[in-house]
């Protein structure tokens, strides 16, 4: 994983979101094919916004009462946190482009 990519846990989950930069949450899980195929296009997106978005990812099957929690059903799913509220919900492989669209209208 990045240097640029966090691993939230219950413990680190609330503070990190609830922060003043928006916050892109991956929820995904090690055997998730569409998982790793879009760990790539988040690792850019990452390196690229340094500093005006943060980027997480949530393991579902260390942390399921996080996912029961947002209602993720599948994998994977993106959540965009601003100010600890979810602005936008991606779920399922997406471009990059896609996904540079989605978060760059709340940056």
């Amino acid at each position: 994983m990045s240097a640029n990519i966090a691993n939230l846990d219950s413990s680190s989950f609330q503070t990190t979101v609830s922060g003043d930069q928006p916050v892109l949450v991956d929820f995904w899980a090690p055997w998730c094919g569409p998982c790793k195929a879009i760990a790539p296009v988040l690792e850019e997106i990452a390196t690229e916004l340094d500093g005006k978005l943060t980027v997480a990812k949530v393991n579902v099957d260390e942390n399921d009462a996080i996912s029961a929690e947002f209602g993720v059903r599948a994998i994977p799913t993106l959540l965009l946190f601003k100010g600890g509220t979810v602005v936008e919900q991606i779920v399922g492989m997406t471009s990059k482009d896609a996904l540079l669209g989605k978060v760059n209208a709340h940056l």
